[in-house]
């Protein structure tokens, strides 16, 4: 009887929703609400221009070390999926006590460790469970989450900023969303066992041209949105202060995301993966360039359209480009990608606190950053034989 419900649609449909909510509280709310929060704690004091830099970085040493973990874990593969969507949900809320920046930073690091164990683990468990049940289209689905949970973050943001909320009281109440979703899908999150591990171990991945070339494309794209994924919303307050479209800048990047990896579904037929891989990528620099050179609110929301567009459509066809050149080494290659795409990350918010001691500003670090994604491209464009 559990094998044949294990076989509906229905059950796939838990398995790909639990997902989605686990990258909606890990990645949407854990690790991007800071976005929103950069804005207020400059306000309040916490942070600098240049603190929130570096306390960024940190987040992003953090999810370099959980993806990494991640992809070479053998042992209790299981718990660090269900610690890092618990650990989201505490350190978010443990975040609304703390007002020195390297408390901040630690917090950061945690979090960002616990968001690259849940992306990883799972994008890899819903991915091989929605393969056995034959509905392997529902895993693009899952890639949609961390958009959701951006643009929940960034509506919450805009309800919080109107009702004069500290940077304190808004982390509880991300927190507080974080945990209601996580209550929700805790029950339908993978137990042990769960997890395939295969018998024998497949023969040890070779990294070819394409994979090599891949790899170091997503290096640079996560070194190429991380900056405008950042610092978007302090860009907007900067630019166009007390305006309440401006506000409204980081959930149309959410949006915006969910949207792409829609787009991508409906166009899966349209061409092979690695040259929508390519657009997807040049759409993005496109929109790094405009948001970054276009005076005026259409600007920059042009350039969250465009660089949020292509934000998680990057991710599932990166993810996909990579199944199709090691279909062996699904779990590795995942977690070898993502942490080549922590590296970028990790790059990003340094440039981004030079360019800000140096110039006080930071859209020279947007230019280097579109220039990188253009190049991102340029490496998956072509697939050799």
């Amino acid at each position: 009887m559990q094998q044949r419900e294990s076989q509906t649609p229905s059950g796939a449909g838990r398995i790909a929703l639990s997902a989605l909510l686990a990258l909606v509280v890990a990645m949407g709310i854990g690790r991007f609400a800071f976005t929103p929060q950069v804005p207020l704690m400059i306000a309040d004091g916490q942070l600098t221009l240049t603190s929130a830099s570096l306390v960024a970085a940190l987040n992003y040493l953090g999810y370099l070390c959980g993806s990494f973990d991640a992809m070479r874990a053998r042992r209790h593969v299981e718990r660090r999926l269900h610690a890092g969507v618990w650990g989201a949900v505490l350190l978010t809320l443990l975040s609304a006590l703390l007002a020195n920046p390297w408390l901040h930073g630690i917090a950061r690091l945690l979090i960002g460790w616990a968001s690259g164990w849940a992306m990883v683990l799972a994008a890899a468990w819903s991915n091989e469970q929605l393969l056995r049940r034959n509905r392997p289209g529902l895993s693009a689905l899952v890639f949609a989450g961390p958009g959701v949970g951006i643009v929940l973050s960034g509506l919450l943001a805009l309800l919080l900023n109107g009702w004069r909320v500290t940077a304190a009281g808004a982390w509880l109440a991300y927190g507080g969303l974080a945990l209601l979703l996580t209550l929700i899908i805790a029950p339908h999150l993978p137990r042990r066992g769960d997890l395939h591990r295969p018998e024998t171990a497949p023969a040890p991945l070779l990294l070819n041209g394409n994979l090599k070339r891949l790899v170091l494309s997503y290096s640079l794209a996560g070194f190429g949105y991380i900056l405008p994924a950042t610092f978007l919303s302090q860009l907007a307050a900067t630019r166009f202060p007390h305006s309440l479209l401006a506000q409204l800048v980081w959930p149309v990047f959410g949006g915006a995301a969910v949207v792409g990896i829609l787009l991508g579904i409906l166009t899966r037929r349209w061409a092979s993966a690695h040259i929508r891989l390519a657009l997807a990528l040049w759409l993005q620099a496109l929109g790094v360039f405009i948001g970054g050179l276009a005076p005026g609110l259409a600007g920059l929301a042009a350039g969250a359209l465009l660089t949020g567009g292509g934000f998680l459509c990057v991710v599932q066809l990166t993810l996909q480009y990579g199944r199709e050149l090691a279909p062996q080494h699904t779990r590795y290659l995942a977690g070898l990608l993502t942490t080549g795409y922590a590296i970028g990350q990790l790059a990003g918010p340094m440039l981004s606190s030079l360019s800000s001691l140096l110039w006080q500003r930071i859209d020279p670090a947007l230019y280097v950053a579109g220039a990188a994604l253009l190049l991102a491209g340029a490496l998956v464009w072509r697939r050799a034989a």
